[in-house]
């Protein structure tokens, strides 16, 4: 294997996420088209293009030919070797990883959602987001299921995100790429080669806001943020001054004097992913202190064995990652002071709504 593979392909599993765990447990990528039968037989475009057309006979042309170009885009040009990248609705995190086996029928599977797929050895299924800078988050913020990010030396940044977890940026990428490009058939471009031009603009708007939260906050700012949101969720909030903590941030509860149940303790960690020793010592604080309730942020992610530490403390703990920051920052905003307002300025825009998209 070269050090770098012609192509990147992003492939979705779901629209909502609801193939994420399935497809990293299993090692597959793809599903969903339950109208389409068996593609196996398709060797050319046209085809498949017949077959798609034969399975949505009211679809529209701009639709149908969207279907048709994703489909194809599994059936034959992704290939053995590949760089797959898979982003979680679940986590709101990224997985990486390389194409062992190319498109296969899985036709004995009940569920019709999970037959159209390619095998993949995921390697890497916790990246955060954070770690993806801004030009390239946009490019793998399609609307689209399936496409092949190009622009801004995507495959190359997405290699090394996936041999070493950093994006180092369009900027440190002197010149064109070079030996990673993703190169559609002669007179076949469509939008899966060129993702920004079906962006999908929520996403885009909700990772410029994730970025911002990472600048103005960073550290103990983080903490004054999530003081904020819970005080507007109706919490008396005390928060421990920067420095030691000794495993509590905030210190939050109901009532005119934050003494009333559900008390709850809250632990911020706003650079790099959380490892189990926090989770215990989370757990360890809230013993002490007769806490009923846990707020662990981490706003770049838990490592699989903190995440496995938590599995049967979903009643007492909670944890917000980036995207449930900003999720609950975007809840509550009205009532947030004026000097978070400030520095994170946000308007409310109304768009019209594509069931196609």
């Amino acid at each position: 294997m070269e050090d770098a593979v012609a192509v990147a392909w992003v492939v979705r599993a779901g629209k909502y996420g609801e193939r994420d765990e399935w497809a990293l447990a299993q090692g597959w990528s793809g599903g969903g088209w339950r109208e389409v039968p068996d593609l196996t037989g398709c060797t050319t475009r046209e085809q498949l293009a017949k077959v798609v057309a034969a399975a949505f006979p009211t679809a529209s042309d701009g639709r149908l030919n969207n279907f048709i170009g994703q489909l194809w885009a599994l059936r034959s040009r992704i290939e053995v070797g590949d760089l797959l990248i898979m982003p979680l609705k679940t986590t709101r995190q990224i997985a990486l990883g390389r194409v062992t086996g190319g498109y296969i029928y899985r036709g004995d599977d009940p569920d019709l959602d999970k037959r159209h797929v390619v095998k993949v050895d995921w390697q890497r299924t916790d990246l955060p987001r954070t770690a993806v800078k801004q030009d390239l988050l946009f490019s793998l913020g399609s609307a689209l299921t399936i496409f092949a990010p190009s622009k801004n030396n995507a495959v190359i940044r997405l290699e090394k995100l996936l041999t070493t977890g950093v994006d180092p940026g369009n900027a440190a990428l002197i010149g064109p790429s070079t030996g990673a490009a993703n190169v559609a058939e002669p007179g076949k471009i469509t939008d899966v080669d060129e993702p920004e031009l079906a962006a999908d603009i929520e996403q885009a708007a909700l990772d410029q806001i994730t970025a911002r939260v990472a600048e103005e906050f960073a550290g103990h700012g983080l903490a004054t943020l999530v003081s904020a949101v819970l005080t507007a969720e109706g919490f008396y909030c005390d928060q421990s001054p920067p420095g030691p903590d000794g495993g509590i941030d905030i210190t939050a509860g109901r009532g005119p004097l934050g003494l009333d149940s559900p008390r709850l303790l809250a632990q911020v960690k706003s650079g790099g992913q959380i490892g189990a020793p926090v989770v215990t010592q989370l757990h360890g604080v809230m013993s002490t202190h007769g806490a009923e309730q846990g707020l662990l942020v981490a706003w770049d992610g838990l490592t699989k064995p903190a995440r496995d530490a938590l599995k049967n403390q979903a009643l007492r703990v909670r944890v917000w990652q980036a995207a449930d920051v900003v999720n609950a920052v975007l809840r509550t905003y009205d009532r947030l002071p004026e000097d978070i307002r400030t520095r994170l300025p946000l308007r409310r825009v109304w768009m019209l709504s594509d069931g196609n998209s």
